[in-house]
């Protein structure tokens, strides 16, 4: 009794399913002992090599949004406009402007003057809330992503945008973090290239700050040997 073999394998010329034992293509007539096949085995081994390093180059080497730290020169502020807004809301400006401008101001004009001070009082809370609660949502959708080629960054809350720049344009890099910015930890990276989208990127109070520069040095350093890069000042 005569036992078949059904092992299959592709042919390397028109990559069509054949038997792995033939030395024939019956597709497209090639001969699988030939030196061409094995010049094409060889070929597609560092082909894999390269999309393996490909794949490496993709590899997410920092993640990260800005900190909300950020915000804290804008909350500083909006708390002086707010305390000004409980003034509004809570003094006698109108018997104090009788007492000390002399203004002898009617009864119906003093309640006018109070019903007024009391809405531009609420009014001016209310803005100052709401322009801190847009400041914050749109600094929490700013993203970062940086891997061994490129550095991507999206934000935008109604008006989604995703730009990047490649890694071989950064020329410089610096690393600035205040008093503030050591005690809770952030601190902010600003990078010089040669893009000229953006000349002048900075990643605004980021925690870990200093290993992403660390990171983004290193990784600029290793991109502009790939690339062949030589930055002349």
């Amino acid at each position: 009794m005569t036992v078949i073999d059904l092992q299959t394998r592709q042919c390397p010329f028109c990559a069509e399913t054949i038997q792995a034992r033939a030395i024939k293509c019956r597709f497209c007539d090639e001969f699988l002992n030939s030196g061409r096949v094995k010049a094409l085995e060889a070929n597609s081994e560092p082909n894999s090599q390269s999309s393996e390093a490909e794949e490496t180059n993709d590899n997410v080497l920092f993640e990260g949004r800005p900190s909300l730290w950020g915000m804290a020169g804008a909350v500083i502020k909006g708390l002086f406009f707010i305390v000004v807004a409980g003034l509004l809301v809570k003094l006698p400006l109108e018997d104090m402007a009788n007492d000390l401008l002399g203004l002898k101001l009617t009864e119906s004009q003093a309640l006018a003057f109070g019903r007024y001070r009391v809405i531009a009082g609420v009014a001016l809370a209310v803005l100052v809330m709401l322009f801190l609660v847009i400041k914050m949502v749109r600094l929490k959708m700013i993203y970062y992503e940086v891997t061994a080629d490129r550095i991507e960054w999206s934000r935008g809350i109604f008006d989604r945008r995703v730009d990047n720049l490649d890694m071989f344009r950064v020329i410089d890099l610096k690393l600035r973090r205040s008093l503030f910015d050591c005690i809770v930890g952030v601190g902010t990276v600003g990078l010089i290239t040669t893009d000229k989208t953006d000349p002048e990127f900075v990643f605004e109070k980021i925690r870990d700050s200093r290993r992403l520069y660390d990171i983004i040095k290193k990784a600029s350093l290793e991109a502009d040997k790939r690339s062949g890069v030589i930055h002349v000042e």
